[in-house]
């Protein structure tokens, strides 16, 4: 159950958005901004599985169901692909500039200090730019909020999987700002 009220019976940060439009504006820019518009070496799907990762690790199972999905959606090898990556990204079907760039998140995700020269060297000895690295960081800033902001209020987390196919499908085709 839920700290707040919330007036809407939608989960996770849905519901959150629905109930301060004035926070979930801002809050949904940036989401479109990091993971759909701004400009990346990372394609959208890759963005989406770095904040899909960061939420795993997080335990924030309405994030990480969520961004898994969209991710999903997004790249080759779909919710299979997303699986392997959230159950051991060493072993899966990825690039090894995306796994190192996964090490980096991860990185961020576990505490508030600086990524350690050994992932950023080994991110950079397999093609990773200032850009890739700073991008990596950011999402994974960002998603560590965004899990802190979804689990701190206890939101709910849907009943029906079926929820994430069909907030994929709104989110890819039209972006975060029909999330609000």
């Amino acid at each position: 159950m839920p700290h707040i009220e919330i007036t809407h019976d939608l989960p996770g940060i849905s519901g959150l958005f629905a109930q301060r439009p004035d926070t979930a504006g801002v809050l949904s820019g940036l989401a479109e901004t990091l993971l759909r518009s701004g400009p990346s070496p990372l394609s959208r799907g890759e963005r989406e599985l770095i904040a899909a990762y960061v939420s795993h690790l997080n335990c924030t199972a309405f994030c990480a169901g969520s961004h898994s999905a969209f991710a999903a959606a997004q790249l080759e090898g779909g919710a299979e692909l997303v699986a392997s990556v959230l159950a051991d990204p060493d072993t899966a079907a990825i690039t090894p500039l995306l796994r190192s760039l996964l090490k980096v998140a991860a990185e961020v995700q576990a505490k508030a200090a600086p990524v350690s020269d050994e992932a950023i060297a080994a991110a950079r000895a397999v093609g990773a730019t200032d850009t890739h690295i700073h991008d990596t960081v950011l999402i994974a800033a960002a998603f560590a909020m965004f899990n802190r902001y979804v689990n701190g209020l206890a939101t709910d987390v849907p009943s029906d999987p079926a929820f994430y196919g069909v907030a994929a499908e709104l989110i890819v085709q039209h972006g975060y700002g029909a999330a609000h």
